[in-house]
């Protein structure tokens, strides 16, 4: 009997740590123009292509239960057990329907491990709390041994991120529209982070160029303080930009730093151009 970690599309984890952990990640979805699709099932360059020219901005929706259900059923009945861990409770309903399906599940499997984590974040920040829960799964660690790993790294990461604009924020009702429309206002570019499983405002200044050399200045800081754990460049359709930030932090580090793109779910609540760093500290 081994420990499989489940998790959902919003961690963004690079494929080859879904591969290596043996991951299983449960898709959200995307409403576009009346049409439902899984995010796992979207290309992001294409999305966004499309998001430039749909009537309004799409909106996301939680994982289908079955498929959640399904994905939990078939590792309970290899044996396993079940570490789940999902985006934040006050993002999404992803959480709660975790703990309903364990729930239900439990009356048919009286003896099953589940364990549900809410990240209280999104993207890398979640997904590094999966790849270490994942980790000490492979290395024969015991369930509540994988529970205390992942809440170490929750408590122990930062995502840092600054939007090309704020108005897919506003539109979303994912920050204030006050904030919103002094950013429009005054051309202040904030810096956002997840606090407490919401978006916040970390720090404003007044240039693209003055946020992203904050992101490097702050990341910097923290890993001086604590040591560096992992980092990753999360980039929205500016991939070029999310390179020029990754070979930056090479140069500094002397360690390869690696991207990836954050998808639609996430996309469409900050937009295209959003560039970032997810990271947790030793």
């Amino acid at each position: 009997m081994s420990i499989k970690i489940i998790t959902d599309s919003t961690s963004y984890i690079p494929q080859e740590y879904i591969d290596k952990y043996d991951i299983k990640v449960i898709s959200l979805n995307v409403v576009m123009d009346l049409d439902s699709r899984r995010e796992l099932d979207i290309d992001n360059i294409t999305f966004y292509e499309e998001m430039d020219k749909a009537s309004e901005i799409p909106k996301s929706s939680q994982p289908i239960p079955e498929e959640m259900l399904n994905t939990m059923k078939e590792i309970l009945d290899n044996g396993d057990s079940i570490v789940g861990i999902f985006l934040s409770s006050k993002m999404s309903g992803t959480y709660s329907n975790a703990c309903m399906m364990k729930n239900i599940l439990l009356q048919d499997y009286p003896n099953a491990n589940i364990e549900i984590i809410d990240s209280t974040t999104n993207c890398m920040q979640m997904g590094f709390t999966v790849i270490e829960a994942a980790r000490a799964a492979s290395e024969g660690k015991s369930i509540e041994e994988v529970v205390e790993r992942a809440n170490y790294i929750i408590n122990n990461s930062r995502f840092l991120f600054t939007p090309e604009t704020l108005a897919y924020l506003k539109k979303g009702g994912r920050i204030g529209g006050a904030s919103a429309l002094l950013g429009g206002i005054l051309q202040i570019k904030p810096i956002l982070t997840v606090k407490d499983g919401e978006t916040s405002v970390f720090k404003k200044v007044r240039t693209r160029k003055k946020a992203v050399d904050t992101l490097v200045e702050t990341f910097l800081q923290d890993i001086e303080e604590k040591g560096l754990g992992d980092v990753i460049v999360h980039y929205i359709n500016c991939e070029e930009e999310g390179a020029k930030l990754a070979k930056l932090l090479e140069e500094k580090l002397g360690r390869e730093v690696k991207m990836q793109s954050i998808g639609p779910v996430i996309g469409l609540h900050v937009g295209p151009g959003s560039i970032g760093l997810a990271y947790y500290t030793k």
